[in-house]
């Protein structure tokens, strides 16, 4: 069982069984309070998975987290923080290991996902979100792998508002702009990646870019 928790964008949670079952999720799309909301929603998340996989009436069972996916971005240095806090400390407390994942990559399986559904073709896409100050950021793709994990062949990357287009016409990409990171993908993308006995992100968090606070640096001594 896996839970997938990222604050990306907005703040999304869901609860996964290995197999991609989804058996909760919940989300809130408030860029700005991350902090105030992650605890109501694990709270919240955690409870509707001991009812069963999502649009069923299977009889309340335990929950037993075995892993913690956490969306290590690409995201704000602030909002981004309070996910991977989140993830950890829950990892932390249950002794169970936590799943490092490009938020970029949850989307990108939910494009595949629903166009194999549909029996469509995928073109190489990329996955484009708002890095506010006039900048996105984005993320290439080009199909699923033999694990069937989303292959990222650019990014994330950071570009100008202006320059994004011209810079995925040369990439060969359509734009794919998401909104919000799909907590149950996030923790698909860990549960396959368990399978295949693979790590799919570093550990690092993706930073848009640094904080705005910095260190203030030494007072200058005083001579007598």
């Amino acid at each position: 069982m896996i839970l997938g928790i990222d604050t990306s964008l907005g703040t999304a949670l869901a609860v996964v069984e290995l197999d991609g079952v989804v058996r909760s999720a919940a989300a809130s799309d408030n860029p700005l309070a991350h902090a105030e909301v992650i605890g109501g929603l694990l709270e919240q998340v955690l409870g509707e998975a001991t009812r069963g996989p999502v649009g069923t009436t299977t009889a309340a069972e335990p929950v037993t987290v075995t892993h913690v996916a956490a969306g290590m971005g690409p995201g704000p240095f602030t909002g981004l923080r309070v996910g991977i806090a989140a993830a950890t400390a829950f990892a932390l407390a249950r002794g169970v290991p936590v799943i490092p994942v490009a938020s970029h990559d949850a989307v990108a399986l939910e494009v595949l996902l629903a166009d194999a559904i549909a029996g469509e073709e995928t073109p190489r896409f990329a996955v484009v979100t708002d890095a506010r100050r006039r900048e996105f950021a984005y993320s290439v793709y080009d199909g699923l792998d033999d694990e069937g994990l989303p292959v990222r062949t650019a990014g994330p990357a950071l570009v100008p508002r202006d320059d994004l287009d011209a810079r995925l016409v040369e990439l060969g990409a359509r734009r794919h702009d998401a909104a919000a990171v799909p907590a149950q993908m996030l923790a698909l993308v860990a549960a396959r990646a368990i399978a295949a006995g693979r790590e799919v992100a570093a550990s690092e968090p993706l930073y848009l870019r640094s904080p705005d606070v910095s260190v203030p640096a030494p007072r200058k001594k005083v001579g007598a």
